[in-house]
């Protein structure tokens, strides 16, 4: 899909408008929002970064939040697709290894901005971005929700102790993952953070 973006008064007179390409448009807006957060990312932040102007902005992606809602489903396809991998390894041990592997090397990598989208955003949103901490928090609550059920799972298989729960279990997983998040994003060594990761794994519960 292609979508028009006006240029200035008198390039628009000479000829038809820009097109451009949204998906590249909303794939520049994510490293803007990741980097930035929802409420640090300016308008003219983006519409620079997309290469588009704004009116043409809220024409082909509506306002400033349903862009950034769009740009967290990209976020979650494609930044966060090892969760629903994670879930399918055999052991509930090798889910949390899995979940908490794959997330160093997302929040920590070399291409993309440090810390995780979802917690970056949540953290830094006011009381005047509401909507968008709700977003956040539903679509965490959801991804907690998962991880429960597959420890739900590992329990009833035998795979975890009769003495744990697996929901205080999934928020405990969580809790460090969103800890990793924050610690890469104030700058963190990424040798540190799987130090972290790897004392973790080793106090989890096994038969």
């Amino acid at each position: 899909m292609k979508c028009s973006a006006p240029l200035a008064l008198a390039s628009a007179t000479r000829g038809r408008p820009r097109e451009f390409d949204p998906d590249q448009a909303l794939a520049a807006a994510l490293q803007v929002f990741w980097r930035r957060g929802y409420e640090s990312a300016s308008m003219a932040e983006l519409t620079e970064a997309m290469g588009i102007t704004k009116p043409s902005l809220y024409a082909c992606f509506g306002n400033k939040e349903a862009l950034f809602k769009k740009a967290l489903d990209l976020y979650e396809r494609d930044k966060l697709k090892y969760i629903g991998t994670a879930l399918e390894a055999k052991t509930a041990h090798e889910v949390a290894e899995r979940l908490l592997n794959c997330a160093l090397a997302t929040h920590c990598g070399a291409s993309d901005p440090q810390g995780c989208l979802g917690v970056i955003s949540m953290v830094g949103c006011t009381a005047e971005a509401e909507s968008i901490r709700a977003d956040v928090v539903a679509r965490r609550a959801s991804s907690e929700a998962a991880v429960v059920r597959r420890f739900e799972q590992a329990k009833a298989d035998g795979d975890l102790p009769e003495s744990v729960c697996p929901t205080k279990l999934a928020s405990c997983l969580m809790t460090v993952l969103q800890g990793l998040s924050v610690k890469a994003q104030g700058g963190a060594k990424r040798e540190d953070l799987q130090g972290a990761i790897d004392t973790f794994l080793t106090m989890w519960p096994r038969r």
